[in-house]
């Protein structure tokens, strides 16, 4: 593994724009839900448990504002690292279900990175799919047989078992996760690698984007979203050292690491069930269970395909929900094993964040009774007033008018999507990929 320096790429210029807007919209979200918070107060006197709650509701928005300054700072610290030596062996692992011809142009999206092709080992694993993934991945193989592993399970064992059965074969010192509905950009795999450089480092988050972005509206929210979702929560985490989730669309880990953590990894339960959904989140919490950093690098970058229906977003959300439910408990119970700084600013994220989920949910309950005029335009401005932190940074990315999409998924979750985390708690035990 080379030692070599990592360089900080420099500022760009319109980071400090965009600071200061954030920062003023924050502000302003700030002030709006505290009066909105304050008029509710007065309305409901004669409820003590409703005017707890109100009371509840002014103290959590003054610790989500502390905690959206928090990232918001910690973002502007985060620079993409570029090595200056050697690349390391490096194997891919690609587990297929049902994926059809997509499954092919991952394989040579991989072959085509620039990246010596003595260190890359591609180890496709098809997972006992019941379409033609299968000949794909054998004609794919023809193709690069010099780079291309094909292993085929004969019945449906799940994706954490084709991932474990790859990386049982990978010979590299860094392994690499990699969707089968997605493909790289050529400069994606010396990204991913250039951290490893520091030996603290155990687990790196790619930058996930939409390939099918114009096959439909929920495709062109979803690439507004993740802008925001899979780059600047990621870049701010990054500056501390934990990333929470490095996504199985792209990542990577230190081979010697993965190889320690896989028992306990494969034989993970949660309330007595086997986990097979939410490998990579998993996977991520027992990294920095070790004691190693997290870390996101921006100019990794994988594009990969969204769901284009209402039914197939659920499903993606449903799966995603699951495994956040279970393992924000186990990341409670790493902070003790992790970091101090990353510790401390993660304690305060999962305390933050899910204490306003119950909130949320418990101010929802209370909707029916109070939906008054009032009350609804408050909902429909603080919505608007959150959406437009998001399009502001969506807007230093891209300087188009695809951000009202952004603004525009902000509503169709709260109408059509609030039901999801609620019946991912209740039915956490579930097990299933949940794509096709």
């Amino acid at each position: 593994m080379s030692s070599a320096p990592t360089v900080p790429r420099p500022r760009r210029a319109g980071d400090l724009l965009l600071v200061f807007a954030s920062g003023c919209l924050l502000l302003l979200a700030w002030s709006f839900a505290h009066g909105a918070l304050d008029s509710w107060l007065w309305r409901i006197a004669a409820s003590p448990w409703r005017r707890s709650l109100a009371h509840a509701g002014l103290l959590l928005a003054d610790l989500a504002a502390a905690v959206a300054a928090l990232r918001l700072a910690l973002w502007t610290f985060y620079r993409p690292l570029v090595a200056d030596g050697d690349a390391p062996a490096l194997s891919v692992v690609i587990p297929a279900y049902n994926e059809g011809a997509m499954v092919a142009r991952s394989i040579d999206s991989v072959a085509a990175a620039d990246y010596p092709r003595d260190r890359l080992q591609i180890i496709v694993v098809d997972d006992g799919s019941r379409d033609d993934t299968w000949q794909h991945i054998e004609q794919a193989a023809q193709r690069h047989p010099q780079l291309v592993t094909a292993l085929r399970f004969t019945v449906n064992r799940g994706k954490r078992a084709a991932l474990a059965a790859g990386f049982e074969r990978a010979r590299g010192a860094v392994l690499v996760t990699l969707d089968s509905d997605s493909v790289i950009e050529p400069g994606a795999l010396r990204a991913l690698a250039a951290p490893f450089a520091d030996p603290s480092v155990g687990a790196v988050a790619g930058r996930v984007a939409v390939l099918n972005r114009h096959a439909g509206l929920i495709p062109r929210m979803l690439h507004v979203r993740y802008a925001v979702a899979f780059d600047f929560l990621r870049a701010a985490q990054s500056t501390y050292g934990a990333v929470y989730c490095c996504p199985g669309a792209l990542a990577a880990y230190r081979a010697e690491l993965v190889r320690r953590l896989l028992p306990s990894w494969l034989s993970q339960r949660f309330l007595g069930a086997a986990c097979t959904i939410g490998e990579d989140r998993a996977l991520t919490n027992d990294v920095l269970g070790a004691g190693y950093r997290t870390v996101y690098q921006r100019d990794a970058v994988v594009h990969t395909i969204a769901p284009s229906s209402y039914r197939g977003l659920c499903k993606m959300f449903l799966r995603w929900d699951r495994s956040y439910v279970r393992e924000e408990f186990r990341l409670a119970a790493r902070l003790p094993r992790m970091r101090t700084a990353a510790a401390l600013i993660a304690a305060l994220d999962l305390l933050v964040v899910n204490s306003g989920f119950v909130l949320g949910y418990a101010a929802l309950a209370l909707l029916p009774m109070q939906a008054d005029a009032p009350i609804l335009g408050a909902l429909i401005i603080g919505i608007g007033l959150s959406a437009s932190v998001n399009a502001v940074y969506f807007l230093r990315q891209e300087l188009s008018l695809e951000f009202v999409f952004g603004i525009a998924f902000a509503y169709f979750s709260a109408l059509a999507m609030f039901w999801i985390l609620p019946y991912a708690l209740l039915t956490v035990r579930a097990r299933g990929w949940l794509t096709r």
